[in-house]
Formats: C-alpha cells, structure tokens, sequence
C-alpha cells in the first residue's frame, strides 16, 4: 500500500490535463480518469486497510487490456470508458452508500458521471476515424467479468465495511492502470 500512494500520485500528474476546446484528443488534452476521481477515492477511506488483510482477493484485473494495452485509440478509449462505467455502476449500488459520507459518495458519482459524458463524445469523434478498430475484440467482456468477480465477493462478505475498503484499493488500482494505458497510448501516438 505505501508503494501504490506515491506511483498513483506520479501517474495523475502525468495524465492530468484538460480539454481542447478544438477537438477532442483524449490522450493528449484530457485527463480520463482524473486527479480528482483519485482524490476522491482516497478520502473515501474510512478502514485501515492493515485491518482488512484478511479479507484481501484477487479480482484478476484483466492485465492483458492495461499492460500491453489496445493497439488502437478507440480500443483503449473502450478500456477506460468501461473502467469508468463500471466504477460508476458499483458505487451506485444500495450498498454502496452505507460505508462512505453520502455528500463524498455523490461528489465520486457526479465526477465520473461527468467523465463518462466527455468521454462518449470524444468515442463518437475516435470512431469515425477508426473504423475497423473494434473487429479486433471487444475489451469491455473481460471488464464485466472483473467487476461482476467485485460484486459477488462484496455480496459474499455482505457489504461489510473492510470488503469495501478492499474494493476501494482495489479501484483505485483499476483506474490507476487505466491512467497508465491512457498515458502509455499517449507516448505512443507522439
């Protein structure tokens, strides 16, 4: 955990950017996930995570989609546009509310809402550029699987407040892979 803190914290300020009012370029101009969904994370954090090693999983976040990562845009655009959904999806569950503040729970979901609305817009401009992208598989099967494996395993520990701090690291190093294969697509288009 104390290794994760300081790699998280380099790859936001790497990825963190805004907007091009021109166009939209995700991987150059716009930090997907952003600083922010990181800050907010890591405020959610209520239980030491020390207490919770128990209770610890392997979700078998799928590497293949982040390390070696998509060889097209909109493949990796898909990646971490179903990263986000399915973040939003979980944290928007009846259970969810129970371990975190209900003002910071809503500030988590609105921002990626928010991503999640930029981010349909600039899939809509990546596609018509590349077309036959997608032919090639679609990421977003082996994300469902991942977070269907975090859903069962919070229903199983019934919600309890060190499963969700074992799912909130584990997001956090969701979306910390997803900033990495944003950044590494980024490099690579340079």
């Amino acid at each position: 955990m104390a290794l994760l803190l300081p790699l998280l914290a380099a790859m936001v300020v790497c990825s963190y950017g805004s907007v091009s009012s021109l166009g939209c370029d995700l991987l150059h101009n716009t930090a997907l996930p952003s600083r922010r969904t990181f800050d907010l994370l890591d405020q959610m954090r209520r239980v030491s995570p020390f207490l919770c090693l128990k209770d610890r999983r392997d979700f078998r976040l799928p590497r293949r989609l982040v390390d070696s990562g998509p060889s097209h845009k909109v493949q990796a655009m898909s990646v971490v546009h179903e990263m986000l959904q399915q973040t939003l999806s979980l944290f928007h569950t009846e259970h969810s509310s129970a371990p975190w503040s209900a003002p910071l729970l809503h500030e988590l979901r609105t921002e990626l809402h928010q991503q999640l609305e930029l981010l349909d817009t600039c899939l809509e401009q990546v596609m018509v550029e590349e077309t036959s992208a997608l032919t090639a598989g679609d990421p977003s099967v082996a994300l469902r699987k991942y977070f269907q494996r975090i859903r069962l395993y919070l229903e199983e520990k019934k919600y309890s407040d060190c499963a969700w701090e074992i799912v909130r690291v584990e997001i956090l190093r969701a979306v910390s892979s997803a900033a990495k294969l944003q950044e590494r697509m980024s490099h690579d288009r340079e």
